[in-house]
């Protein structure tokens, strides 16, 4: 949804909401995939158990990069988005839903000893994070006509993408 509300309004903000929502999908399957191999082949749990996070890791580094781009390109440009009324609502809702999803997560994650989740749950909370950022720069826009808020609110979360990413590639247990 957000990839599709970032297409119609032009915005890099939600564009990158939008492919966190992908980068969330491929962490979820990173997720099942280390739990599979501990139900399937106990041996190798340890093993699955320090790479899932590293894979979850590198999605961040994925998606930090390409928001990067896209922002960058539309202030060379002056590219201007158009209001996203669906856009708002989506990050307003994710903004509520995310870090009641993240915290459950990560407390799961922490009874259940498992780096892997307590990684997955860090992208949960990326989208929280970037809820808040990516609303900021869409609502300077409608209320303000601050078109530059919206590419400065992507990069805005690329760092915190980035410090996430490295977390996760160098979590210990």
């Amino acid at each position: 949804m957000g990839v599709w509300a970032s297409a119609a309004a032009g915005s890099d903000a939600l564009l990158g909401f939008g492919l966190h929502s992908g980068v969330e999908s491929l962490s979820g399957l990173v997720l099942i995939w280390r739990l599979n191999v501990e139900r399937r082949h106990v041996q190798r749990t340890d093993d699955a158990e320090a790479r899932a996070p590293r894979l979850i890791g590198l999605t961040f580094f994925l998606l930090a990069a390409y928001v990067a781009y896209e922002s960058i390109r539309s202030l060379i440009n002056s590219e201007r988005p158009e209001v996203s009324v669906v856009g708002i609502a989506l990050t307003i809702v994710s903004l509520i839903v995310m870090p009641l999803l993240a915290s459950r997560k990560q407390r799961v994650g922490g009874a259940l000893q498992s780096r892997a989740m307590i990684a997955d749950s860090a992208g949960i909370w990326a989208c929280g994070y970037l809820s808040a950022v990516v609303l900021g720069g869409l609502a300077l826009n409608a209320l303000f006509g601050l078109w530059w808020a919206d590419p400065v609110a992507a990069l805005a979360v690329v760092g915190f993408l980035v410090n996430e990413g490295l977390e996760a590639l160098w979590r210990r247990g």
